[in-house]
């Protein structure tokens, strides 16, 4: 059976044997589609019985995933018309830039290496979460990285660039982001509002959490660094306690930041936080965190541990763009951090009545498969 959203077939495999699983299926309305299936466990055939393997179809709004390998996407669209993605590579050793003038471009277009860690001293590892950033006509690189020495020394970092184009353009090293105390720290992203700019990013006091502060410019923070979010409530605390990966988005009179919670396995998920922008965003008091996740795994889609996102907008600048990171099966060998396959993806997003943002569940746009396999 299928419906508008999901197609179902059914498959019988032999004790011990694989399910032989189609690459392309029919798509319930007169074509064809490829199927990217979740991983089946030996466990699950090797007994008689039934299963379901889940599983994505082409042929979305957007491809799906947009662009592999790339865990933490950043995608802003700029007054030239392009777009410009960046992300973490799994080597963590570098920093790319790709472009293009639509979103659906993005996934074919060719990507430069901009820049490389350093072979000793600080930026020498563990390059992390790149965000590309337009402010008063030069483009800043925002990013985190350890020392060559030692990979867990993370500290936040700034590239400058002055020309058009940020993906050929001479890069300067505007160095460290002087904190107000000395910890893990990543993540940042800056946004302005009534003509104040702000730094958001997550620093490690005791267990990762999430800061504020002014800026004096691009480069350097001033006056009080404030905590407005810690990882108190359940869901935050799975694996580890975890707030990070802050995102903003300024719309109906309010200052939404959503953060990335938890291990970065499949319980990785995204919590909101909620400020009027006419209050003061130095004021803890300010801000209020939702009670539960706003956007979390989604098996029926096969994307696990959806986060660390960012938002832009779509070609006609009319709706809102969700982007984020999810792997497309549940179970990680080894330590998560360096399962390779964190892959970009994009989504529209939808407003609630009250104002709020509904982000809906990964994969909401995608058609579904799922496959009934018999065991015998």
């Amino acid at each position: 059976m299928s419906t508008a959203s999901t197609v179902e077939l059914h498959l019988s495999t032999a004790i011990g044997n694989h399910p032989d699983l189609p690459a392309a299926i029919d798509s319930g309305d007169g074509g064809h589609a490829a199927v990217d299936w979740e991983p089946i466990q030996a466990e699950q055939y090797g007994k008689p019985g039934t299963f379901i393997v889940r599983g994505v179809m082409a042929g979305g709004e957007f491809p799906n995933p947009l662009i592999l390998n790339r865990a933490d996407p950043y995608i802003i669209k700029h007054t030239d018309g392009y777009y410009y993605f960046t992300g973490s590579v799994p080597e963590y050793d570098r920093i790319v830039l790709r472009r293009s003038k639509t979103l659906t471009g993005l996934a074919a277009a060719e990507e430069t290496v901009i820049w490389t860690k350093h072979a000793a001293g600080e930026m020498g590892n563990h390059i992390w979460a790149p965000e590309l950033h337009f402010i008063d006509g030069k483009w800043y690189i925002y990013f985190a990285a350890g020392t060559a020495e030692d990979k867990w020394a993370i500290r936040q970092y700034v590239l400058e660039c002055g020309t058009d184009n940020p993906c050929t353009g001479e890069l300067l090293e505007k160095g460290k982001i002087i904190m107000n105390f000395e910890s893990f720290t990543l993540d940042a992203t800056t946004f302005e509002l009534n003509g104040i700019r702000y730094l958001a990013w997550a620093q490690v006091d005791e267990v990762s959490n999430l800061y504020i502060a002014r800026m004096s410019n691009p480069w350097t923070i001033e006056g009080e660094q404030v905590r407005i979010a810690s990882p108190t409530l359940e869901w935050e605390q799975h694996g580890h306690k975890v707030n990070e990966g802050p995102a903003v988005l300024v719309r109906n009179g309010r200052v939404f930041m959503t953060y990335s919670a938890s291990a970065t396995d499949d319980r990785y998920c995204m919590g909101l936080l909620t400020a009027s922008v006419s209050s003061d965003l130095l004021d803890p008091a300010s801000w209020t965190k939702s009670p539960e996740p706003i956007f979390r795994s989604h098996p029926a889609a096969c994307e696990y541990g959806p986060g660390h996102n960012s938002f832009t907008r779509d070609e006609a600048g009319e709706s809102d763009i969700l982007v984020y990171h999810a792997r497309s099966y549940k179970d990680v060998e080894g330590e998560p951090l360096y399962d390779p396959n964190r892959h970009a993806r994009i989504q529209r997003m939808d407003w609630n009545e009250d104002g709020t943002p509904r982000l809906g569940y990964p994969g909401r746009h995608a058609k579904q498969a799922h496959c009934v396999v018999t065991v015998e």
